[in-house]
């Protein structure tokens, strides 16, 4: 299939030099190309340039596939979510209810709610109920842009229910449009029979769970929420340490809740990503320095239980790159809606409109390991790119929040989603 888009106002995060990611004072310098085409075919970002060129012109006159007049509108690469819980078997706003009466994320978890609530749900849904519910959230987030997210489990808490959250995030794999990847996320809370023996659980994950999501091929990453309350550094190395054995890279929950050392702790095993951040000092800059390791904010969260900011203006100004994702989840971030999360970056924490952007595709997928096949406007990546509402140019995209801005989206060269 071939399409071809023309008159494009403006042609956003265009990159012919194959970055696979942005870092510090580069992320506030984008090129963009104006009154541009765009050419996809057999899936590919085929080429593109301005409009009045020769090989534009020469593109339109003998074009037999689908034409789309982009006149007023704008083309993103679509979003990259990075970090998302979006399989789960229910809604909790009852807890929400809890946290504006006063109850802490904290006090939620130890009397037995938040993801031990879901821990149970889980133990009672099907897959096939679980897989139709995923499906409409995949489906709502494409309509917002998004093209790529990561699914991690972490509701199941059991060897059972774990292995059933990862075959439904398989299944979505194999017939959603997305591009998709899946963290095992077993050590997300410590269930309520393990309390005062963590470290049996923490056996468990190792000795049970991991052999038998490796031996499945279930999962492409592992994750611990290395935080106060949760799991230590101690039982994180621990668990990072088995799941490496086995070819999962690691991803980090850390300093959501505390200086934890979860940041350091994923820096020393090379960690994809480190996530939430919210208590971020200078040490743990100092630490991700010269790292390959993303640090990956989720303002979602913040935002929902009115916790403190990262502090991602120090981050960038320190040199560091920044990712930002959604943490779509039924307890802390209830929402994908990554129009949302570019707003918030540069609301809540004062990023620019080109720093909002760089962080919610290009560095997105370089924290999925999928930034040289995603994030950019770059000749021989997937096109999976979003035509936007006519609109005066990037600053509208965050500026104007509360209202989907998304016209078309384009997912593996073939329209998966038209406004209606």
């Amino acid at each position: 299939m071939e399409i071809l888009i023309v008159n494009i106002k403006e042609l956003v995060l265009v990159d012919t030099a194959g970055r696979t990611l942005v870092s510090g004072a580069d992320m506030a310098e984008m090129e963009t190309l104006p009154h541009a085409f765009l050419y996809i075919k057999d899936g590919l970002i085929a080429d593109f340039g301005e409009m009045h060129s020769e090989k534009g012109k020469q593109l339109i006159e003998g074009f037999t596939g689908e034409l789309i007049d982009a006149t007023d509108r704008l083309v993103y690469p679509t979003f990259c979510d990075s970090h998302t819980h979006l399989v789960y078997p229910a809604s909790r706003e009852i807890e929400y209810i809890d946290k504006i009466k006063g109850l802490s994320y904290e006090q939620i978890a130890e009397r037995g709610g938040g993801i031990l609530n879901s821990a149970k749900l889980m133990q009672l849904a099907s897959e096939q109920e679980l897989y139709e519910s995923a499906m409409q959230r995949l489906n709502e987030i494409i309509s917002m842009g998004t093209g790529a997210v990561e699914i991690k489990s972490g509701y199941g808490l059991t060897l059972e229910s774990e292995l059933k959250m990862l075959r439904v995030i398989r299944k979505l794999k194999e017939s959603s449009p997305l591009t998709i990847k899946a963290t095992f996320l077993g050590a997300h809370s410590i269930p309520l029979e393990y309390r005062g023996k963590q470290e049996e659980y923490v056996d468990l994950v190792i000795n049970e769970m991991i052999p038998m999501v490796a031996s499945e091929e279930l999962a492409d990453y592992i994750d611990v929420f290395c935080d106060k309350g949760f799991f230590t550094v101690e039982d994180t190395d621990r668990i990072l340490n088995a799941g490496m054995k086995y070819g999962l890279r690691p991803k980090i929950h850390a300093n959501e809740l505390d200086f934890s050392g979860g940041i350091q702790v994923g820096v020393k095993y090379n960690a994809l990503s480190v996530d939430h951040l919210e208590y971020t000092g200078d040490k743990e800059i100092e630490a991700l320095k010269g790292s390959e390791t993303m640090p990956v904010i989720l303002p979602g969260a913040a935002f929902f239980l009115n916790m403190p900011y990262a502090p991602a203006r120090k981050m960038i100004d320190a040199g560091l790159p920044v990712a930002f994702a959604s943490d779509f989840n039924p307890g802390s971030s209830p929402s994908g809606n990554m129009q949302l999360i570019l707003s918030m970056a540069s609301i809540l924490y004062r990023l620019t409109p080109e720093e909002g952007i760089y962080s919610t595709t290009l560095n997105g997928a370089y924290a999925m390991d999928l930034s040289e096949e995603l994030g950019s406007i770059s000749i021989g990546k997937k096109a999976n790119v979003f035509i936007t509402q006519p609109m005066p140019g990037i600053a509208y995209m965050p500026y104007y929040y509360g209202i989907n801005k998304v016209e078309k989206v384009i997912l593996n060269g073939k329209i998966e989603y038209i406004k209606k």
